[in-house]
């Protein structure tokens, strides 16, 4: 993960980008996104545990989370905490820790619309373990109702059950799932179409920081190792049995066939054919496209399909990826993050599962270059009905100089990206009108993208590496009409995979899917939003589900969230 050398025009970039920035607000312009954590009560800073010793895990987590936990209709965070690595010490004077959940208590003012206030309910989930975290996946594995938190960990993985009454129980024994690789991204996939979601744990490398490799940067000064020091994991795929407990089918499925050092992970039917496949980022080497048969075994087609490596047939850093019909017609879209002095890449389906490597097309190789990326998402920030991209950014290489701590300094910390999609056919870096550019740059990992204060747009939450949780606010979405769709399964919880059409009677239509997974070690926003922007009036409304079976859907209501169950009609809430 070494990027080698740094951009020599970086400073000079970031200053342009500083002083656009003081210009818009001296002349009086709106930002596109006000942070707001500490204003709402996500008072949360991550702890890497770094002495010095440019331990790899240091510079790896965390994720985030967005769920509704408790069912009252809004979203909650979970935010992963490091942990003290060896020779390290617990940070003076800072919390315990542990991962922390907050919950939404949204304020619902007619005039003022959702006022944010969120209160950590940590000690009363049953959350006071302490971990080195890396990520988290989101899915009601049990068919409860309530959704469930597997979490990735540098040390066997956990899965926590929600037990309904505002707290979690660690199940990890009972359930088989506690793998004892490094892993860094997970999803929560039904592979087999049976009901019930299943699991699979992308893993990273073999590392132990008490026999740790030292490595150096070009200029000869200790820096953190590449993964191609260490022995990669096999990744994991785990059958849901449906009592409670999950069966490794990894041999059977083929999935454990090949070694890479996974980091981003997601389900995604690539070829259209009804299964859910599975896509990895893998760090400097070719990514995986696994290809569901039907039967319970996968082929690994990333090669063929054109999104193993990039144009010029060079392996890069992945880190980060999300998947999203971009370009409206009709199928899924790639995009991932990489490393500094590399691009992120955009592939983009044909129909049939063949993807093209369009990034400089769609100029989206040069404002990428200069940063390396981790979490990603697909999101439609102005609700104009096309998705755009964000991008949280962080280095991983002492590039220019030894920090002041020694692993823990601003160094790797880079500005955020946002990309408004133009029609489906390119993509302007707006990070100066979103304010990004305002904001202290911090070392950007996990990103997880939703309606946290339910006005109908898209909001979003970083998860910094060593750094405070930063909060997104979106002030402009709501200017446009949009729809929701919250997608449910017979028992109640997110149908994860339902896939969502909707057209409108000028022709347009847009599609989106029921997830939680992708972007980098994080969960998002299960609910679907729809922006209508300057489109007509809906014509028509098709789900998918998981299963292969269609319905179509009453025209819902604008500006607002409707519930749509597995069976029976769309309700109003």
């Amino acid at each position: 993960m070494n990027s080698g050398t740094a951009s020599l025009y970086r400073p000079a970039r970031l200053a342009l980008c500083f002083l656009l920035a003081v210009q818009m607000a001296q002349a009086g312009e709106s930002a596109y996104f006000l942070e707001r954590a500490d204003a709402t009560g996500l008072e949360f800073q991550h702890f890497n545990g770094a002495a010095g010793r440019f331990q790899l895990p240091e510079i790896m987590g965390p994720g985030v989370a967005l769920l509704d936990y408790d069912n009252d209709g809004d979203l909650d965070v979970f935010l992963v905490q490091g942990a003290v690595l060896a020779s390290a010490s617990h940070p003076p004077g800072s919390k315990p820790l542990n991962n922390r959940l907050y919950r939404n208590d949204l304020i619902n003012d007619r005039d003022a619309g959702g006022v944010l206030r969120f209160v950590d309910v940590s000690a009363e989930a049953g959350l006071d373990r302490v971990d080195y975290g890396m990520g988290v996946a989101a899915g009601d594995f049990d068919g409860d109702g309530w959704v469930d938190l597997y979490l990735t960990i540098f040390a066997p993985n956990r899965l926590l059950r929600n037990n309904g009454h505002g707290g979690f129980v660690d199940v990890t024994e009972r359930a088989g799932v506690g793998d004892s690789g490094w892993s860094v991204s997970a999803a929560f996939v039904d592979f087999d179409r049976d009901g019930r979601l299943d699991l699979y744990i992308g893993n990273y490398v073999q590392q132990n920081p008490k026999r740790d490799k030292p490595c150096q940067a070009p200029s000869s000064a200790p820096d953190y190792c590449t993964p191609a020091v260490f022995q990669a994991e096999p990744d994991r795929l785990y059958r849901n049995l449906g009592d409670g407990r999950f069966r490794d089918v990894s041999s059977d499925s083929g999935i454990d066939a090949v070694k890479m050092p996974a980091l981003g992970v997601l389900a995604l039917d690539a070829n259209v054919d009804g299964w859910p496949d599975i896509y990895v980022a893998n760090d400097a080497t070719p990514n995986l496209l696994w290809i569901n048969q039907g039967d319970g075994r996968f082929r690994e087609d990333a090669l063929y399909a054109g999104v193993a490596v990039n144009m010029e047939g060079a392996a890069e850093g992945s880190m980060g990826v999300a998947a999203g019909d971009f370009d409206e017609d009709g199928d899924p879209d790639l995009f991932m993050t990489h490393l500094t002095g590399e691009t992120n890449t955009l592939y983009v389906n044909n129909g049939e599962g063949w993807f093209e490597d369009r990034t400089i097309a769609t100029a989206l190789a040069a404002p990428s270059k200069a940063y390396t990326g981790f979490g990603t998402a697909w999101l439609d920030f102005d609700n104009d009905g096309w998705l755009d991209l964000f991008v949280a950014n962080g280095e991983v290489s002492v590039v220019r100089a030894l920090p002041d701590r020694q692993g823990r300094s601003s160094v790797l910390a880079q500005p955020d990206q946002l990309f408004a999609n133009r029609g489906g056919k390119a993509f302007d870096d707006v990070s100066v009108a979103a304010g990004l550019p305002g904001l202290a740059p911090q070392v950007g990992r996990g990103v997880a993208v939703g309606d946290l204060d339910n006005d109908g747009d898209d909001d979003i939450l970083v998860a910094n590496n060593d750094g405070p949780a930063q909060l997104l606010l979106n002030q402009v979405g709501q200017r446009s009409r949009w729809i929701g769709l919250d997608v449910r399964d017979k028992v109640g919880a997110p149908a994860l995979g339902a896939e969502i059409e909707v057209r409108m009677d000028d022709g347009r239509r847009m599609r989106r899917t029921v997830r939680t997974d992708g972007s980098y070690a994080s969960a998002g926003d299960p609910r679907v939003r729809v922006g209508l922007g300057k489109s007509g009036a809906v014509a028509a409304v098709r789900v998918r589900w998981p299963d292969g079976s269609s319905r179509d859907l009453p025209t819902p209501p604008l500006d607002r969230y409707v519930s749509v169950r597995w069976s029976g009609d769309a309700e109003g809430r």
